[in-house]
């Protein structure tokens, strides 16, 4: 086997390990050992893949792995989730919204949240409303 070939089966671990633990940290040393491959194959000596292995696993760590970590994490906070994700929907009442209890729940795709009018008012059963935020597991909403 030719020592460019080693530099590439470390990259493919390296990249394999980058898939189980998607920390963009493996795929930089993944980067620097494919450069190394390249020097390799070139004909380039054993110190001088090693050098090119360090400093390009170094550049790629310092300046580009700042770059996808913010970008990933940006992407991430974008999307709502959960009981979050109500906010702004749309719903039925399904138990009326009582102005002395001030609770009554409210249907939304299937699912029955209890729920409180914005401005203590009474909501009659299947009156429309939009869920104007959540506290805990109880909506506040308005009707429409």
């Amino acid at each position: 086997m030719e020592v460019y070939q080693y530099w590439l089966i470390a990259a493919i671990v390296l990249v394999i390990v980058e898939i189980c633990t998607a920390s963009f940290g493996s795929i930089c040393f993944a980067i620097g050992a494919g450069f190394s491959a390249l020097v390799a194959a070139l004909g380039g000596g054993f110190v001088s893949q090693i050098v090119v292995f360090a400093l390009v696993s170094m550049l790629t760590f310092v300046f580009l792995r700042p770059i996808v970590v913010r970008w990933l994490d940006r992407k991430s906070k974008d999307v709502k989730t959960n009981v979050d994700a109500l906010v702004g929907r749309k719903g039925i009442v399904s138990e009326r919204i009582d102005a002395s209890q001030h609770l009554g729940r409210v249907a939304i795709d299937g699912d029955d949240w209890r729920a409180v009018s914005d401005d203590g008012s009474v909501i009659e059963k299947g009156a429309s409303v939009e869920i104007l935020k959540n506290d805990s597991i109880i909506l506040t909403v308005k009707r429409l």
